[in-house]
């Protein structure tokens, strides 16, 4: 066992970090606290495990070199599954073994040193990868037999809830959401397919694969993750919707959930919004100078619409909260109406969208404008009546900020008149249409070498040469030029002439300036400018 100077120093480690851990405790309760403490998510498994490092001076084994692991001869299973620990690399004279936790190594030193005669070296792994390992490496017939038996047990609503509070599927799923929070991803995506279920995260807008198991556990994954949507575990036939708040360490997150039934059981996708790492500010969207500026002066204007166009996943609610944040003072009053809201800001009134009942858009926003509000959110233009509305809005004094589904900026007026919307009201209430894209950002660490080199192993970026993204934009200003080509219903392509040549830089040229200042790449620009 560990001794009572290495436990205190231990001790005194976490209390720094956690308030709420007692000084002074046992090595036995320690583990115990440690572990149940992780298992309800208040303590991060990588926090542990660095601290363990720490005051040990022991490094940390990442899964993906622990995943090389073959199985150690004449060493039982019941042994690893105690002690939780794995040999993870030997010769004849010496062996590594990966620990969960430090608690018992004195005792795994005894063993190997003298029922085996190596000399003994540690380090620390995840309990969640060890668990899975040991299973895989040392008892996969048993694994096989055992999980088969359980998916044909889970057959009522009391069995699945009971696989689904098992230890291991509870911290299984603790640890994705771990290592998603720790890659800054921003969807998880659970899978199950014919004899595997595969976990996969949206990290900087690209899919990257987390794991795999068997599909025989995953009747338990998935009702650990609907238990804690608040989603009907029993159902399964139908799509289900949920969101909960979960407290994973000092990150408070806002999950949405959204389960489908699919021809090899439920595909479930989970959204991940970070309340604590949200800042939201225009300076961080990746707007050049000159466009901040020239927007951050239209954005003060007292009255009309402003719209930012985009695909999905452009980063479009991220500018408008970004705006709504620079101009939330306490002699303003904003309303909002979303679908769904995605984050909560102070002094803002804001409402979501329930077709279930009739609100939507339109019925809301008919009814915020008896609100006495200043400035309007609407989440999304959809139809003509929405749009009628936000622009009578913009004419009464309000200024209104919403979103369009559009290619480039001017395509936004395309679309308005597409609605049925008059040219002369578009015209008269458009004061300005911000179209974007994101494109992943080159990661400062390597300079983006890795994505080239892959002998480069940057923990910062995972080695794909990125890390975060950025937006290229172009603005729109509905000038007296282009007004008047508005209410002549001349197309696109004028209406594009007419705003570069009164000074807007198009989203390609943009997107290419900042591939010039190494900010991102040509390839990604292009891909972006490719979007539809």
């Amino acid at each position: 066992m560990i001794s009572y100077e290495e436990l205190n120093t231990l001790s005194k480690e976490f209390s720094r970090l956690y308030e709420r851990y007692p000084a002074e405790i046992p090595p036995r309760e320690r583990q115990k606290l440690d572990w149940d403490l992780s298992g309800r998510g208040m303590l991060p498994e990588m926090e542990l495990l660095k601290t363990y490092s720490k005051v040990f001076g022991l490094r940390i084994r990442e899964e993906e070199e622990l995943n090389t692991v073959e199985q150690y001869p004449d060493i039982s299973l019941e042994y690893l599954e105690t002690q939780c620990c794995i040999p993870f690399k030997w010769d004849e004279n010496s062996i590594e073994i990966v620990l969960a936790d430090p608690y018992g190594k004195d005792t795994i030193y005894y063993i190997f040193k003298c029922v085996f005669n190596l000399d003994v070296t540690f380090s620390f792994g995840r309990r969640s990868v060890l668990e899975r390992l040991i299973q895989e490496v040392y008892n996969k017939e048993k694994k096989d037999e055992d999980e088969i038996e359980a998916l044909g047990a889970a057959d009522s609503e009391e069995a699945l809830r009971n696989m689904a509070s098992e230890a291991k599927i509870v911290r299984l799923v603790n640890e994705m959401f771990s290592r998603a929070i720790e890659t800054n991803a921003s969807d998880i995506h659970v899978e199950p397919e014919e004899n595997k279920y595969i976990v996969r995260f949206r990290i900087d807008g690209i899919l990257n694969e987390f794991m795999s198991g068997s599909i025989h556990q995953y009747p338990a994954v998935a009702s650990r993750i609907k238990l804690i949507g608040g989603l009907n575990i029993a159902e399964s036939r139908l799509p289900q919707d949920g969101r909960t708040n979960v407290q994973l360490g000092k990150s408070d997150i806002d999950i949405r959930i959204n389960t489908i039934p699919t021809l090899t059981g439920e595909s479930i996708v989970l959204r991940l919004l970070r309340k604590d790492a949200m800042v939201f500010n225009l300076k961080n969207t990746g707007m050049s100078e000159e466009v901040r500026q020239k927007f951050e002066g239209i954005i003060t204007l007292p009255h009309g619409i402003i719209l930012v166009v985009g695909p999905t996943g452009s980063g479009k609610t991220t500018t408008l909260y970004s705006i709504m944040s620079q101009l939330n003072t306490p002699d303003v009053k904003i309303i909002t109406i979303e679908d769904p809201v995605e984050y909560r800001i102070e002094r803002l009134s804001q409402m979501q969208v329930n077709p279930k009942i009739g609100l939507n858009f339109a019925s809301g926003l008919r009814n915020i404008v008896r609100q006495d509000p200043d400035i309007i959110l609407v989440g999304e233009i959809r139809d003509r009546e929405t749009a009628d509305i936000a622009i009578n809005a913009a004419l009464t004094g309000h200024l209104v900020l919403s979103t369009l589904h559009t290619n480039d900026a001017v395509g936004a007026i395309s679309r308005l008149l597409d609605m049925g919307v008059e040219g002369f009201l578009i015209a008269s209430s458009i004061v300005a249409v911000l179209s974007q894209r994101l494109v992943r950002r080159i990661c400062k660490e390597c300079n983006g070498k890795s994505q080239f080199d892959r002998s480069i192993k940057c923990k910062t970026c995972g080695s794909t040469g990125f890390k975060g993204r950025i937006a290229i934009s172009e603005l729109l200003v509905i000038d007296d030029e282009v007004k008047k080509a508005i209410l002549k219903n001349s197309d696109s392509a004028t209406l594009n002439e007419i705003a570069v040549k009164n000074g807007m830089i198009p989203l390609l040229e943009d997107g290419l300036n900042k591939a010039k200042l190494g900010l991102t790449t040509k390839e990604e620009v292009l891909i972006a400018a490719k979007n539809e």
